[in-house]
């Protein structure tokens, strides 16, 4: 296997008061000026994003707003990182929070969604699906309704061996849980992941 080292990452924030700070990653020093380029356009845009989503119409309602992440996967020319945005607004029952994932294959230059991982025409959805009941049912897990599963376009990050599918807060179970995280092994998955791309790269031993 070829060496492959990890991204070089700088932190950037932006404030605005004691309680309004957002935390973003940026990479640099790479030598696809281009691909850095899109991949801080892309960490940039989308935290923007979690800021409208929970800001809303009504930026002077906000008392408290936290921005942050955390790089999941920084190997094997695969980068993998999970954006966070909590938002508090006055007079509201609690808090929100939203996380939203990139995932980069830097070997073939571009970002990548989920159906970008497996091989073409496979029923990712499904397999995943399974797995994913599987847990539910082992870990007990509340649920707001039956699991029916995943979108085709599903959260997810990687992290070593394991692909994590995700759901956000309300989307499946409530509000007390948290996160419902599904760590699953690339092991289970072999004979549909593209085995040249980041999850066929995780799999190597080597």
């Amino acid at each position: 296997m070829p060496i492959s080292f990890p991204v070089s990452i700088r932190t950037e924030k932006i404030s605005n008061g004691k309680d309004k700070n957002i935390y973003y990653p940026q990479v640099y020093k790479m030598k696809n000026v281009k691909l850095e380029q899109n991949i801080n356009q892309r960490i940039v845009h989308q935290t923007q994003q979690l800021v409208n989503e929970l800001v809303g119409g009504d930026p002077s309602s906000v008392v408290e707003i936290i921005g942050s992440y955390e790089l999941k996967n920084n190997q094997r020319e695969v980068l993998s990182l999970s954006l966070s945005n909590y938002t508090y607004h006055y007079h509201a029952a609690h808090g929100m929070t939203i996380i939203k994932s990139l995932t980069f294959d830097l070997k073939k230059g571009k970002p990548c969604e989920l159906k970008d991982l497996f091989k073409p025409g496979s029923d990712y959805v499904k397999r995943l699906s399974m797995l994913i009941q599987k847990q539910i049912k082992q870990r007990d897990i509340q649920l707001l309704n039956p699991f029916t599963g995943i979108k085709p376009n599903q959260d997810f990050y990687i992290a070593d061996k394991a692909l994590v599918i995700y759901f956000q807060l309300y989307e499946i179970t409530p509000y007390v849980f948290g996160f419902p995280m599904f760590p699953i092994s690339v092991y289970e998955l072999m004979d549909i992941i593209d085995e040249n791309g980041p999850l066929g790269r995780m799999a190597e031993n080597n």
